[in-house]
Formats: structure tokens, sequence, C-alpha cells
């Protein structure tokens, strides 16, 4: 049951905060739900970010863990897509720490993943930034593409893949991210504009 002071909250109307209600009030198939619908996506967003198949599924398990072992105190104050991005960039940032001066390894995936078309696959560069685009149809280009991503930090891919590929706002990358507004406009444009300046001579 939700309670009164409950329904005066914006978040209700996301069909997935709802979910996550019911799996606060003990409904597992609910989890299971939210586990179909998102699980792919945050394999998809670690993979990206961290390069490394075998990492991202294990930290994905462990973000739904979390989630699961989070239920009974969850209360819906944000989307539950960003909440449950801020739990996956909170593993991420301490994988990152963990690592400390270890080699990282680079893990090519497929033409397509959890994401659907990998980024490198699906982002241009225009005056106003990046799109997406069927301009890179040849795998030269692609691989151009790819390459130009991956010379990007973490925290820069991170804040990029929820902005193109989970469709969040600034707002919603910040609290996914721990970040201010202004240091999320800031992460996003310094971004841009270092693949703007590495793939504008391919997009002419």
């Amino acid at each position: 049951m939700i309670d009164s002071k409950r329904t005066t909250n914006g978040y209700l109307r996301d069909p997935d905060v709802q979910l996550m209600l019911r799996v606060r009030d003990g409904d597992d198939a609910a989890f299971a739900q939210l586990v179909e619908r998102y699980q792919d996506r945050v394999v998809g967003i670690f993979h990206h970010v961290l390069r490394d198949r075998e990492a991202a599924e294990d930290l994905a398990q462990d973000v739904f863990l979390r989630v699961y072992r989070a239920r009974d105190r969850y209360e819906p104050t944000a989307k539950f897509s960003t909440w449950l991005f801020r739990i996956a960039n909170n593993l991420a940032s301490n994988t990152r720490r963990s690592k400390g001066r270890r080699k990282e390894v680079q893990v090519v995936g497929s033409e397509s993943g959890p994401l659907g078309v990998r980024p490198a696959e699906s982002m241009a560069v225009d005056e106003s930034g990046l799109r997406p685009s069927r301009l890179f149809a040849t795998d030269e280009l692609r691989e151009v593409v790819r390459q130009a991503l991956e010379t990007l930090s973490e925290r820069h891919r991170m804040a990029l893949l929820l902005h193109k590929f989970e469709d969040m706002n600034y707002a919603e990358i910040g609290e996914a991210m721990d970040l201010s507004l202004p240091a999320v406009k800031s992460l996003l444009s310094r971004a841009r504009e270092s693949l703007r300046s590495k793939l504008e001579q391919f997009v002419r």
C-alpha cells in the first residue's frame, strides 16, 4: 500500500519505481522484472566503461544484489534508472580505485552488444556535439570512432553513455554520478570536444 504522503511524489509515475516498491513489499517477481529490464543495459554500461566483459557481468550482478539488499530501505527519491545507475557508478568508481596501477585489459566487443548498436557505431560529431548517425557504415570508420572513445577517461565515457544511451538529462547524470550540474555540463563538454577534435577529419 502506498500512503498518502508518497502519492505526492512525482517519481511514482515511473513504472519501474512502482516495481521497486513492490520489491520492497516482498514481491520477488517484480524484482525479476527489473533485472530483466536492466541487466543488459547495466552490463553494457560497465563493458564500455571498463572494457572488460567478464568484469562488467560480475559488477552487474553486484549491482542487483545491492538493489535487493536495499529493498527494505527503498524510497522513491529519483527515477529508478537514476538510482540504479548511481549504484553502478559507485561500483565502477570503486573498481577503478582498486585497480591501482595494474594495467587494464582492453576487450574489443562484437559488432553489437547489450546496448544495441555499439557506441562506436552510433556517434558522430556535428557543430553541436554528438548525435546518432548513419555516417559510420564501414568497418574502418567504426574502428576510428571506437579508438576515439577509448581515449576518454572512464568518467567521461560513463557520463556520455548515460546521456546518449540511457537518455538521462544533466540533472539525472548529476544524481547518478554525484556531480553538480555545472560539473556534468563541463564533463560532457570536454568529452564532446575531445571526440570532435579526433573525428572531425573523418566526418567532413
